[in-house]
């Protein structure tokens, strides 16, 4: 009698740089294959750099991923000004993805550039802030944008989906947050919402969120 083992290994690749670029092995231990996406392929590069200054930051510095090798694609059709704002001229994809590497060339995604939140001139990703939200009980969803605060540039706010029966306060939120994330990063603002505005593909659309949290706050 024959056996069909199936083996699910992790990876990362987008459409400008397909099909994977990322990937994890079956030895891989809990914590790479839960926390990564894997380790760079063979005959690819990747770096993290500054999205300021576009200097390469140290390993475990989160910064913008950039992906070189035979996966990236020449150009988007027709639109040069959009290849040249995504591709440099030494051909390194800017993916937009904020990321860190470690020495074996693992890779941890964190978020992405274009939702990173300035907050007086602190980098907040959003994404650190919504993992550790979710693990409060009461919490089913959290999102985590920047609105328009005229003192700081941006602020923090959660907007959070309950659990079916439960309720919760704001304040009751960032008592959770304080000294279990740095207190910058803990959220001035939080709201309560039935949904979140979706695309067609049912991803949030985190900047028609944003318009919608900033007028409900009358910022």
């Amino acid at each position: 009698m024959g056996y069909v083992i199936m083996l699910e290994q992790i990876g990362y690749g987008t459409t400008e740089n397909s099909p994977v670029t990322f990937c994890g092995f079956p030895v891989d231990n809990i914590e790479r294959k839960t926390e990564t996406v894997g380790c760079i392929s063979h005959h690819l590069e990747a770096k993290v750099v500054d999205p300021t200054t576009g200097h390469i930051v140290p390993l475990g510095t989160q910064g913008e991923l950039m992906i070189r090798g035979y996966c990236v694609m020449l150009e988007y059709w027709r639109d040069e000004a959009k290849t040249k704002e995504c591709i440099t001229k030494d051909r390194w994809y800017k993916t937009g993805d904020i990321a860190t590497l470690d020495q074996f060339g693992y890779c941890r995604i964190e978020g992405r550039i274009k939702d990173m939140i300035i907050r007086g001139g602190e980098n907040i990703y959003p994404a650190e802030i919504e993992q550790y939200l979710h693990t409060h009980p009461k919490v089913k969803e959290a999102q985590v944008i920047g609105v328009k605060d005229e003192r700081m540039g941006e602020e923090v706010c959660a907007c959070i989906k309950l659990k079916d029966g439960q309720e919760c306060t704001a304040e009751e939120i960032k008592v959770f947050c304080k000294g279990r994330i740095a207190h910058f990063k803990i959220p001035r603002y939080v709201t309560f919402v039935q949904s979140y505005p979706l695309t067609v593909s049912g991803k949030i659309q985190k900047n028609k969120l944003r318009e919608q949290t900033e007028k409900q706050l009358g910022l």
